[in-house]
């Protein structure tokens, strides 16, 4: 168990994977509780395809963003403390690169398993990550970081 002070850590609600993963196995129970294709079975090729270039453009880009948190000599967890602020490879982008990587590796799968529960719960999973994770990592970031954190925001989106 790690006993890092309230100050020391963003305070997320929960780790940003096991939100996402909620909402999806939420949305894959009700598909197999009350079925709602989300593409017509005729779509099946392009709906695949479109599934599997997310799920590996999101993984891609996950990777990148974890590599290059590495290299900077931070990682990921948001209940560890951060020990640099990065700004360089897909963070000069998007201020959430491994966010953004996780909500295209749920659309894929959503696309795959064809089913739209999973995508009408993802605005309710996308809430949950900007009040219970992205603002409260944006507090302790400014207040970690100060003035380079602020120039950072003004310069690169949340998302994209």
């Amino acid at each position: 168990m790690d006993d890092y002070t309230a100050h020391e850590v963003a305070g997320v609600i929960a780790p940003p994977p096991l939100i996402y993963a909620a909402g999806l196995i939420l949305g894959l129970l009700l598909g197999r509780m009350r079925p709602a294709a989300l593409l017509p079975p005729r779509a099946r090729g392009p709906r695949r395809a479109a599934g599997t270039a997310l799920i590996a453009a999101g993984s891609g880009l996950g990777g990148w963003a974890v590599w290059t948190m590495a290299r900077a000599g931070t990682g990921p967890n948001p209940r560890h403390p951060a020990t640099a602020l990065v700004v360089d490879g897909p963070f000069r982008y998007s201020r959430n690169p491994i966010y953004l990587s996780l909500t295209a590796v749920y659309l894929g799968i959503t696309l795959l398993r064809n089913t739209l529960w999973p995508l009408l719960l993802l605005p309710a999973v996308l809430a949950v990550i900007r009040r219970g994770v992205i603002e409260r990592e944006e507090r302790y970031l400014l207040s970690r970081f100060g003035e380079s954190y602020r120039a950072y925001q003004a310069r690169v989106r949340r998302w994209v």
